[in-house]
């Protein structure tokens, strides 16, 4: 048995029925870590192994005394640099944050220990979270697992190396244009943007306006996903909009089925979208699969002024940043010249917005719930490319051209996450395939309606076991 290659799932089920030690877990691990890691780098600030190895050795007395604190007993876990994790720093990876150490946990970091994970580090990102490109400049690149010379997107880009590389068994990330789909799209991996509110945000300083962001998993599995979730998600009455429908289990039927599914392909938006060639190609493949399963799958539109959704979205995105950009820049020492230049970006865009102006993007985004809500009489999933482009050097930033056409800004490439976003819905990025070239991988994203995680999850599964073989691919370390 390959303990690294076990999902989660099966890993759990292993220790507790005592097939293998929390200490032999841990070990697998480190020595992939120490392996790869090192030209990776998708994992920062880890721990001494002397003091993991002792956490992990506690874990294997509580389970000789019959104890066990949950599904995630003894499993290893680093938490996306954006989480708070007690004695690990916070970075957001800017070296202005390098020695901010977190005092509290997270809520659902104090979710993930309380069913027994043992904290070993920190996953990497790009500074601030912007862009779907993961470097920064205090811990520097996390390349593609698949292929070094290109990048892994992001933010949640160390987590889906780390999965993707099998440094880890299952992780965290977070979602705010794309930062759990797009990594996971291009690792081969699977990642949740559960619905808004699903995963509680704690703490942080504001928790009524700042609704775009959320906390969710990622993971080999379905069911690895659909565990994580279930550990992560339920009210908590410090957060005041989070979901009031109290824990529950996530965790789809292994024999999920696709039968009767009606899929609504929303491709490039009749063209709206700028798309690379082989980009819809790809999808069409995994939409072919699930329509092998027994769904129906039928082209859907969007009625709505797309142009001014984007203009609402980039002015609630840059309403919601640039107040964390500013709080960074009055830290002691701190100059703008310490910031990547679209952190700034967003900080001086946002300068002129007005109240009036602010309400008015409020007011897009409400009718653009409606009209979402209303595609749901017809469909029970929406599907899009989780990117536009394949995955570009690191070096390049972020693409300045896509399809021939010019990008207007550093995201604009990712136009394609806004839209479960800006309406609250969850949405899923699943392995649809590969480039041409065989190391590129692309994501397909399903979009559920309002507060549709578990049928959002069921259907993941029943993709899962109809792509079976394209699942089960994975890099050559």
């Amino acid at each position: 048995m390959n303990l690294i290659d076990l999902d989660a799932h099966d890993l759990s089920n292993a220790i507790h029925a005592r097939q293998v030690s929390c200490r032999e877990v841990m070990q697998a691990y480190l020595g992939r870590i120490h392996e790869l890691n090192p030209r990776a780098n998708a994992i920062v600030n880890l721990a001494p192994d002397d003091t993991l190895l002792q956490q992990a050795d506690a874990r294997d007395a509580q389970l000789a005394r019959g104890e066990s604190m949950g599904w995630l007993h003894g499993i290893p876990q680093a938490i996306k640099d954006t989480g708070q994790a007690i004695g690990f720093p916070t970075t957001f990876g800017t070296p202005l944050l390098a020695h901010s150490t977190a005092a509290v946990d997270s809520l659902y970091v104090q979710r993930m220990k309380a069913a027994g994970c043992i904290v070993i580090g920190k996953t990497n990102m790009p500074e601030f979270g912007l862009g779907s490109n993961t470097y920064n400049p205090l811990f520097g690149v996390t390349a593609n697992a698949w292929d070094e010379s290109v990048t892994c997107g992001g933010s949640s880009g160390g987590a889906a190396v780390a999965l993707s590389l099998r440094l880890l068994p299952v992780a965290d990330g977070s979602d705010f244009m794309g930062s759990l789909r797009n990594p996971a799209g291009w690792s081969h991996v699977i990642g949740l943007r559960p619905s808004q509110g699903r995963v509680p945000g704690w703490p942080r300083p504001e928790l009524f306006v700042s609704q775009l962001a959320t906390d969710g998993p990622l993971g080999r599995s379905v069911r690895d996903v659909a565990r994580l979730l279930s550990t992560q998600a339920g009210f908590d009455a410090r957060t005041p909009l989070a979901l009031t429908d109290g824990p529950r289990d996530f965790v789809p039927p292994p024999d999920a089925s696709l039968r009767g599914l009606r899929v609504g392909w929303l491709a490039d938006l009749g063209g709206h979208l700028a798309m690379e060639d082989g980009i819809l190609a790809c999808c069409e493949q995994a939409l072919r699969t699930m329509e092998r399963g027994g769904a129906i799958v039928e082209p859907a539109t969007l009625d709505v002024d797309l142009h001014a959704l984007w203009q609402a979205w980039l002015l609630w995105r840059r309403a919601l940043i640039a107040p964390i950009v500013a709080m960074t820049l009055s830290l002691p020492g701190a100059s703008r010249e310490q910031v990547k230049p679209e952190a700034l970006w967003e900080l001086d865009q946002a300068a002129g917005l007005s109240n009036a102006d602010f309400i008015q993007a409020a007011a897009v985004r409400t009718a653009f719930y409606q009209h979402m809500r209303t595609l749901y009489e017809r469909f029970d999933l929406l599907a899009l490319p989780v990117a536009q482009c394949w995955p570009f050097p690191p070096a390049q930033a972020w693409p300045r051209e896509v399809g021939g056409r010019t990008m207007q800004t550093y995201h604009q490439w990712m136009e394609c996450t806004l839209y479960a976003t800006f309406a609250g819905l969850p949405a899923i990025s699943l392995p649809a395939g590969f480039h041409e070239n065989g190391r590129w991988p692309c994501g397909i994203q399903l979009i559920g309606p309002p507060q549709g995680d578990a049928e959002l999850l069921h259907a993941a599964q029943g993709y899962e076991n109809l792509a079976a073989e394209l699942m089960a691919r994975r890099p050559r370390a």
